[in-house]
């Protein structure tokens, strides 16, 4: 089989590792990759905004599936142009990718299919919606309503606070996405990712994720695209998966496609276990970054057919088999981020791989033969173990190898996890 992957990130590194594994595999390309996914597929440059210069190429090469990483190009309808002309694509349509384009839109869906999650109102001015912040008082949440780089919430713990995130949206902070805002009553619980593939009918549950999407250990500072993660996710117990799919994923299968949105693709719900269970905070329609890391990681059953049972309606027909191992994965930073930070620093030297371990590249570049950070998250220092507690072990082993003098990272990835091992 010819596939082609889109995406330059290290969840998309994980997936052509993962992908490059399948004996179904006969050609792979990627674009526009990174020297890690290079490992794994040959790099093509295409301008992925350019739907119609994708699907030449895909009938050039004869392309039989096209796996599409990151939330943009869905969001924008690449996976609807390519069907157009025939092709198998894993990745929701742009209506359906709604669903994260459209924070409101998301929202919307809950209220009208009872499915669990925070009270809301939608503001398209910033008088109206700071009006709503005194009324409601603090902690509260707002949210940029489109695609922000996971940088367009906070968690407002006072008013002053959730009315400077107001002006910054609407003065122009997240661009476009700010033009409307979500403010949503604050969910007191612990976080946690689920992951489940849908082909417009049936799901396929995967596995359970905890992220730290704070910059600062002991999860203090700005909120970040993650800073690390591990799975599975202690506080996902069997039951409450099973409640998930019931009160959350099931209803939202169904509400898309009443609505006239049938969904095909990944849901990454992003959730707060609470003393009344599980709650949605939002969707994701791709696979999360550093979730995807960890998930490829335990994932034992060839990733290719599960992709392709999902573009093709047939999820009824196959089966995930996982690792009963945990992994985690160390976000490796450029100084500075989320912040400003300096680009292109020589990373002079990295580990090999192991048994159980991976460092993934997200925002690495070559730059005349030389490997540099061109990205504020840069590397996935990546491990398994027998528990939590010795795959942070082994990944923080393997981050002590990486030679990179403007890298930096958190130190206390799986914290929460480990705190229930030693009880």
């Amino acid at each position: 089989m010819k596939v082609l992957l889109i995406g330059s990130g290290g969840r998309e590194h994980a997936l052509a590792w993962k992908l490059a594994q399948s004996p179904l595999m006969t050609e792979f390309y990627a674009t526009p990759g990174n020297p890690g996914i290079a490992e794994h597929a040959a790099l093509v440059s295409l301008n992925v905004e350019d739907h119609e210069a994708v699907a030449a190429f895909c009938r050039e090469k004869a392309i039989d599936f096209v796996v599409v990483g990151p939330e943009a190009p869905l969001v924008a309808g690449l996976a609807d142009r390519l069907r157009a002309y025939g092709l198998k694509v894993f990745g929701p349509s742009a209506a359906a990718a709604q669903l994260e384009g459209s924070k409101g839109f998301t929202k919307d869906i809950c209220a009208r299919y009872n499915i669990p999650t925070g009270a809301y109102q939608r503001f398209n001015n910033a008088p109206k919606a700071k009006a709503y912040i005194r009324e409601q008082g603090a902690p509260i949440v707002v949210k940029a309503d489109g695609l922000a780089a996971g940088k367009g919430v906070t968690v407002a713990m006072t008013v002053e606070e959730a009315l400077a995130a107001v002006d910054d949206c609407f003065e122009g902070a997240f661009g476009a996405a700010g033009a409307e805002v979500v403010i949503e009553a604050y969910l007191d619980g612990e976080e946690a990712s689920f992951f489940c593939l849908c082909d417009g009918r049936n799901a396929l549950p995967l596995a359970t994720v905890q992220d730290h999407k704070r910059v600062g250990e002991g999860d203090t500072g700005v909120n970040t695209g993650g800073m690390g993660a591990y799975s599975p996710a202690p506080v996902m117990t069997a039951e409450m998966i099973e409640r998930t799919m019931k009160e959350i994923i099931e209803p939202t299968i169904r509400g898309m496609a009443e609505s006239g949105y049938p969904f095909s693709g990944v849901f990454f719900a992003g959730l707060m276990i609470t003393a009344k269970g599980p709650e949605l905070i939002e969707y994701n329609v791709r696979f999360g970054d550093p979730e995807c890391q960890v998930l490829m990681m335990r994932l034992k059953s060839d990733l290719l057919p599960l992709l392709l049972a999902a573009a093709e309606g047939t999820l009824d027909k196959v089966m995930a088999e996982w690792s009963d191992d945990p992994a985690l994965t160390v976000v490796m930073a450029s100084k500075g981020y989320p912040g400003s930070y300096e680009k292109n620093t020589p990373i002079v030297s990295l580990p090999e791989a192991g048994d159980g371990t991976k460092v993934f590249h997200a925002g690495t570049s070559l730059k005349d033969g030389e490997l540099v950070a061109t990205g504020g998250r840069v590397l996935n220092v990546t491990a398994t173990g027998r528990t939590v507690g010795e795959a942070q072990n082994r990944a923080y082993a393997l981050v002590d190898k990486v030679e990179w003098e403007n890298g930096f990272c958190r130190r206390d990835i799986g914290w929460r996890a480990i705190e229930r091992e030693k009880a």
